[in-house]
């Protein structure tokens, strides 16, 4: 199975993630069953594409690679030590990755419980390994060059200091595991999660506590936020994505509900201008969405675009989805 999306600088690419879903899958006796997990770049010549990228994830049973193809004309333009590297590390399938802002640092989060931090100039070295978790980590955010946000099938979110290493804050309100979250762009001390225990919760990195909770029939398999932290977006397994505006001081009542996927929604991810919502489906399908405040028409008239033939395949990935930054 493989997903990919495309970039147009090193620094562009957020988060191109893959989960699970079930409790089944995350057991510990897992990580000891032979899985080999590595991330590789490689260059490649594209006479009709300059300075661009690509960012292609795929999992099989035992093997999970990463490529990163930078396209150029004939001469090389990377900083790479050469062109294809193999990074090796993870013990397990790996199920998230997310660029830092610059563009110059890779974070992977892994079946093994752990996040590794790569320099992905020179020779792809890992210089960090971020450890605390007790079970798969499901998705990795780099909103900041010092903070990294987890989730992970240990029912926690966590946040982290990339320089120092370290777990700062350990967020355990959810009761399931926790499938997805998300920074929001703009306001990187504002972040959401959603749970297999059918809540989605919105985080303050300065609050102690969480500062509001939705509460929604069905397990939550996707998150994401406005790049400007006002509006919180959930899907799940009802097939149906709603909005909340968190300046309201709860997310009771979502002020727009968009219909149209037949399966679970697995993946959510606003454009970087706050415009449109994407999102991926185990109906084989991506939708573009318009979710500025007003469009012409009414709500069934906000979807796009239909992409299809995205295949989620047996094992049921809670394939993740992402923009480019422009």
């Amino acid at each position: 199975v493989a997903i990919s999306f495309p970039l147009t600088s090193t620094s562009t690419q957020r988060n191109a993630s893959m989960s699970k879903r079930g409790a089944s899958i995350y057991d510990d006796d897992e990580l000891d069953s032979g899985f080999e997990a590595s991330a590789a770049k490689r260059a490649k010549v594209d006479t009709s594409v300059d300075n661009s990228m690509a960012l292609i994830t795929s999992l099989k049973s035992q093997h999970t690679s990463l490529i990163l193809r930078e396209g150029t004309h004939n001469q090389r333009a990377s900083s790479l030590a050469s062109p294809e590297m193999n990074l090796s590390g993870h013990d397990g399938a790996i199920y998230s990755l997310a660029f830092d802002p610059e563009g110059k640092h890779l974070c992977s989060g892994s079946m093994d419980r752990q996040i590794f931090l790569w320099d992905i100039t020179g020779e792809g070295k890992n210089y960090n390994v971020l450890r605390g978790h007790k079970n798969a980590v499901l998705q990795v955010c780099w909103p900041t060059e010092s903070q990294i946000v987890s989730c992970s099938a240990d029912k926690t979110v966590a946040v982290w200091d990339a320089n120092r290493g370290a777990r700062t804050r350990k967020l355990t309100e959810h009761t399931g595991i926790v499938n997805s979250c998300h920074v929001a762009a703009n306001k990187p001390s504002v972040f959401a999660s959603g749970s297999d225990d059918c809540t989605a919760i919105l985080w303050d990195v300065r609050s102690r506590e969480s500062v509001a909770t939705s509460y929604h029939d069905y397990q939550v398999c996707a998150v994401s936020l406005s790049p400007d932290g006002n509006f919180l977006f959930t899907a799940g397994v009802d097939n149906i994505i709603r909005r909340f505006d968190t300046r309201v001081g709860n997310l009771d009542t979502p002020d727009l509900v968009l219909e149209g996927h037949s399966d679970t929604v697995t993946g959510l991810s606003v454009s970087p201008d706050g415009n449109r919502l994407v999102s991926n489906s185990m109906d084989c399908s991506l939708r573009i969405w318009n979710v500025r405040p007003f469009v012409a028409g009414d709500d069934s008239d906000r979807c796009e675009h239909v992409l299809s033939g995205v295949h989620h395949g047996a094992e049921k990935l809670l394939l993740k989805s992402s923009w480019s930054y422009d």
